[in-house]
């Protein structure tokens, strides 16, 4: 999972990213409310951790707007206040769970191995569309404009990825580790031939491109038109 941790106690913080890293997963750090809303509306996480208490923006307020803006990114509250008024303001939100302080690290883990499977599109819709191109998943058909596209196995799965996190930037870190399921950075140029190739398939005979260079930052998919 990549996970984005949004709290102020640097202590905390520190644990948290450690203890998740060795547990196999990605975290990144916000100290603070608006820095940690910019993040999670910018890029593409499997789950939020958001402290309750933070400062410019605090955390109900932090995950209110982003489900405002339609990011649904699975959220996982952090509070001290552990009243059943506060774990329901929490929740109705848009939290999707609520752990009060003190925790242990091992339930932190599996409650948000939960929300990331909960979240997963294997659970959900079948179909992904961006603008008018649509990605069928069970039967791996991809068209655009009704214009059946075809596609390498390799190909559809990269497409997916980023049709799953449409309108963020996806890194190459990223993309290495879902669709080429490598841990490091094997040095090779293997993502830009299939970006390559992909845009070619999916853009070039249609008037509005769909798949983005971020300049040193990744990849987006997004319909620019709207």
């Amino acid at each position: 999972m990549r996970v984005l941790v949004i709290e102020d106690d640097q202590e905390t913080a520190t644990f948290l990213k450690r203890a998740l890293k060795e547990s196999g997963h990605v975290a990144e750090h916000a100290g603070d409310g608006q820095t940690g809303f910019e993040l999670a509306k910018s890029n593409a996480y499997d789950v939020l951790i958001v402290d309750r208490m933070l400062p410019k923006c605090d955390g109900l307020a932090v995950i209110q707007t982003l489900r405002a803006q339609e990011i649904k990114t699975p959220a996982l509250i952090l509070s001290a206040l552990g009243e059943v008024d506060d774990r329901v303001k929490g929740l109705r939100a848009g939290g999707d769970d609520y752990l009060t302080k003190p925790y242990a690290f091992t339930e932190l883990l599996a409650r948000i191995e939960a929300l990331a499977r909960r979240s997963s599109p294997e659970e959900g819709s079948t179909r992904l569309a961006v603008g008018d191109l649509v990605l069928d998943r069970l039967s791996h058909k991809v068209t655009r404009a009704g214009e059946a596209i075809i596609l390498q196995p390799r190909e559809f799965r990269l497409l997916e990825y980023l049709m799953k996190h449409a309108g963020q930037v996806v890194t190459r870190t990223m993309l290495l580790e879902n669709v080429w399921d490598y841990h490091f950075d094997p040095q090779t140029n293997v993502i830009d031939v299939h970006i390559s190739r992909l845009r070619s398939k999916i853009d070039k005979n249609f008037g509005n491109p769909l798949l983005h260079t971020v300049r040193g930052a990744g990849y987006t998919i997004r319909d620019s038109a709207h």
